[in-house]
């Protein structure tokens, strides 16, 4: 495993990302810092939609010091899920570390997402499974997001009708797989809570559920 610097300062083991053949299938390993350039390999991800009790989304903007799509408009969380690691806890690792969130339910709504998207020389290149999560509540009072300023550098609760409006009608520009995605979730019906849940067995055979 290659070896870098972590928040501390310290020696920490690199993040590895799987990689996958294009129906699905691990293929191999590789560090996350090493793969994102103009030639991006498939590899496995997700993206994530925390809403409320009230059925607003968190959105979230991308830190300016990441390497891919710097400064953009997203959905609430994205990540990669290691290897072996199931998407449940990939979900939650990466909110905990970029939001300090505890997640409650966390369900797979579009199992079969795919993208590739560039941005100044940068290429994503993704089979990237869409889940939706409820943001855990104290005394009915959704907890409080912390954000990592390293990976987020704002976050906002949005109702999510208001969302969709805006990204559809481009009155709000987010990064090309939140719009992909919005689109594909609008259709769905326009209440998040009531969205069927994807099928397992759509996922890539390489990921995953808890």
């Amino acid at each position: 495993m290659t070896v870098s610097t972590g928040p501390s300062g310290r020696p920490g083991p690199e993040e590895l990302v799987v990689l996958v053949d294009e129906s699905g299938h691990a293929t191999g390993t590789a560090a996350k810092t090493e793969i994102h350039d103009e030639a991006t390999p498939l590899h496995l991800a997700f993206s994530c939609y925390v809403f409320d009790a009230a059925g607003r989304l968190l959105v979230t903007t991308r830190a300016r010091s990441k390497r891919t799509f710097p400064g953009v408009v997203t959905n609430t969380v994205c990540g990669h899920p290691g290897p072996g690691e199931s998407l449940d806890t990939a979900v939650r690792r990466r909110a905990d570390a970029e939001l300090g969130m505890t997640l409650g339910a966390v369900r797979l709504v579009l199992p079969r997402f795919r993208y590739r998207a560039e941005m100044a020389g940068v290429v994503e290149n993704e089979l990237c499974p869409v889940l939706i999560a409820t943001a855990e509540e104290s005394a009915g009072t959704t907890a409080e997001v912390t954000p990592d300023h390293r990976e987020v550098e704002a976050v906002e609760w949005v109702p999510w009708r208001d969302f969709v409006a805006e990204v559809s009608q481009g009155h709000r520009q987010v990064s090309p797989w939140c719009a992909l995605q919005v689109a594909q979730l609008d259709r769905m019906g326009p209440d998040p809570a009531a969205w069927p849940a994807g099928d397992p067995s759509l996922l890539p055979p390489a990921a995953r559920l808890a």
